[in-house]
């Protein structure tokens, strides 16, 4: 038993919440249908916000693989060791953090809540994990962190694995090394760090850049022996339910196509199969058979995808699941093999040389075989019976917007009358099955209330004058909305809108993630690509207006720019926004986040419509009116707008 180190008191300023940790211990040892894990905890209540924390303890597990058992709990109080094993009271909750997200895992929680825990007592508690896995019983992986947030006297981490099955080891970020003995037919690995530097958590890092450096350690060098782990429970079924295979006949005899049966079979399974996880046990990574999620009329990604699978195979269509990741899925190049490495069930299909990625968990999806979109999660793993490798699933490059807004402002003719803006926005392949869902989920009224309240924080007492229209070209992925709205003369004319009247691009700048780059040591993830574009229409003026000059923003990672056209008595401007790379390294930050605010000021700008040019008659006669006299930047015209509650969008 490793003896308690003393934290370095260099450390101490940076001691968070009262509590000061001083050993974090975990042994992993190889046994026969699984592993071993022993953790041990101990840390000193150094203030009053300590007390509630440090003495309440709670160690999850999963009663169907996990047996645990508590080794020590116990309080050191000026040296004196206070045993509270004996009279500690254990209660088991079973949480389900993820429940509304229909995820249910099965976990169980014990819980104790420790008595009489005094500032400045140290709590040392250490528990075993007896681990059986649900499916590859002789995989291991492991991570192993070499920093923390919080200052730690001792860091260690102790593998023992048989001597025959070298482990993987790769390091990220790290010099951290294991120190490897041999003896009796077995291998440890022993890692161990002293007082390492605390680090400080970043925003928006890449997946493939965690914030601290680790090492991983897996019992595979290959990815074949994870997909051996659960190809068996992947075995697409050959026959269904009366009321299914009819479906599939009538799939059948309408489509002719095999590409159109992959669209039909995709629907259907996306859009009347509901979306719930029984994660339980097994249940974790063995998908139930496609018979049950038929009758229960629910299933998670394992479950619609081996269904999918099955329905696609007797479609005549060749088709495998595959695992990838929702979330970290790009970083899975770098990753070593693992189960561990994957959250997530999709499906491969492939008719000729063409190739589908396809997530049956999805729902209201559009587009046909040669427009819809494949998920975004960079890496999958198909389940194959050899050669299993990664494969990238490729996206396709935005061509065109897939948002675009069109704001059509009709100033009043005469005293008295109304300024009429008319909004049409057209969203296209991602952005309308995004828009598509929102639509079905939050109602076109509460969209429609979300939109008259975008509005009239810009044009304070508009209203809505008709029904947010909707046209829904699911085939073609393209959903068009329409808005109208009116705003009374006498809104128009009070606070001076007119003279100050704002128009404003809405098209995901104000969404860039803009850290702080103070102390930045990691990339900034840009996520997926951006293309958007917004085109403002103002008609009945009084006088020729134009745009600024050098309105456009350019950077390596994004870029924004202002297209415009003026008559005499009209003004259109034409914003175009798109992101041209995943990530930003460090050196470029600072040039980077320049530019955003740039953008941002340049997104918006405020003109003075009150203006007159009593000699304009013909396009040729207008004089261009002053751009000093008319358009004033956002910064100048009211100081800093951009934060997150000042330009809040659309929500698109």
């Amino acid at each position: 038993m490793v003896g308690l180190p003393e934290l370095d008191p260099a450390r101490n300023a940076e001691i968070r919440n009262g509590m000061a940790y001083l050993l974090v211990d975990t042994q992993i040892r190889h046994r026969d249908g699984g592993f071993s894990v022993f953790d041990r905890l101990a840390y000193k209540v150094t203030d009053r916000p300590g007390l509630e924390s440090g003495a309440r303890l709670d160690i999850q597990f999963d009663p169907s693989r996990h047996k645990l058992s508590f080794n020590r709990l116990m309080i050191i109080r000026n040296g004196v060791v206070i045993d509270k094993l004996g009279e500690a009271k254990f209660e088991i909750f079973r949480r389900e953090t993820e429940s509304e997200r229909g995820i249910f895992d099965g976990r169980l929680t014990a819980h104790v809540e420790l008595s009489d825990v005094r500032v400045g007592d140290i709590v040392d508690y250490a528990t075993t994990h007896e681990v059986t896995p649900a499916v590859g019983r002789d995989l291991l992986f492991d991570r192993v962190l070499a920093e923390w947030s919080e200052p730690v006297a001792l860091m260690r981490e102790r593998i023992t694995w048989p001597a025959e099955k070298p482990l993987n080891i790769r390091t990220v970020r790290t010099a951290l090394k294991p120190k490897v003995t041999m003896a009796q037919g077995e291998t440890t690995y022993l890692w161990e760090t002293s007082n390492p530097a605390s680090v400080k958590l970043q925003d928006n890092l890449p997946v493939d850049h965690p914030n601290f450096g680790l090492v991983e350690i897996s019992s595979e060098f290959g990815w074949q022996p994870v997909v051996d782990a659960v190809l068996p429970y992947y075995q697409p079924v050959e026959s269904f339910p009366a009321d299914f295979e009819a479906k599939l006949d009538e799939i059948e005899r309408r489509h002719a196509a095999r590409e159109d049966r992959l669209i039909a079979a995709l629907r259907l399974i996306q859009d009347e199969i509901r979306y719930v996880s029984l994660s339980m046990g097994a249940g974790s990574y063995v998908p139930r058979r496609p018979e049950t999620v038929l009758a229960s009329g629910f299933g998670d990604c394992k479950d619609k995808a081996l269904l999918l699978v099955s329905a696609l195979r007797r479609l005549g269509i060749e088709a495998t699941a595959a695992l990838t990741d929702i979330d970290a899925g790009r970083a899975l190049e770098h990753s070593l093999p693992a189960l561990e490495a994957f959250d997530h069930v999709i499906v491969k299909a492939k008719i000729g040389e063409r190739v589908w990625w396809l997530d049956a968990t999805d729902y209201l999806q559009g587009g046909r075989a040669a427009n819809i979109v494949p998920p975004d999660y960079g890496f999958a793993l198909p389940l194959v019976a050899s050669g299993a490798a990664l494969e990238k699933i490729p996206q396709k490059e935005l061509l065109e917007p897939t948002q675009s807004i069109a704001e059509r402002f009709a100033f009043p003719r005469r005293n008295g009358e109304p300024l009429v803006l008319t909004v049409n926005t057209s969203y296209r392949n991602g952005d309308a099955d995004r828009m598509r869902r929102r639509i079905a989920e939050a109602s076109r009224a509460k969209l429609a209330d979300d939109y008259i309240q975008y509005y009239n924080r810009q044009y304070p007492g508009i209203k809505s004058t008709a029904m947010l229209e909707t046209v829904d070209d699911r085939d073609r992925n393209i959903l068009t909305t329409k808005e109208a709205y009116e705003l009374p003369s006498e809104a128009l004319l009070a606070n001076d809108l007119a003279k100050n009247f704002p128009l404003r691009a809405d098209i995901g700048i104000g969404g860039m993630p803009a850290p702080t780059a103070v102390g930045r040591t990691g990339p900034i993830a840009l996520g997926s690509p951006v293309y958007k574009s917004h085109k403002v229409t103002v008609t009945n003026l009084k006088a020729r207006f134009r745009p600024p000059e050098s309105a456009d923003v350019y950077d390596p990672h994004f870029s924004l720019k202002l297209g415009w056209s003026t008559l005499p008595t009209e003004l259109e401007l034409e914003w175009s926004f798109r992101t041209l790379a995943e990530r930003v390294p460090v050196g470029a930050i600072s040039a980077y986040l320049q530019a955003v605010a740039d953008g941002n000021r340049k997104s918006e700008w405020y003109y003075d419509f009150t203006q007159v040019d009593a000699d304009a008659t013909s396009s040729d006669a207008a004089p261009s009116v002053g751009i000093a006299a008319m358009v004033k930047a956002l910064a100048d015209a009211l100081g800093d707008l951009n934060s997150a509650a000042q330009r809040a969008d659309r929500g698109h």
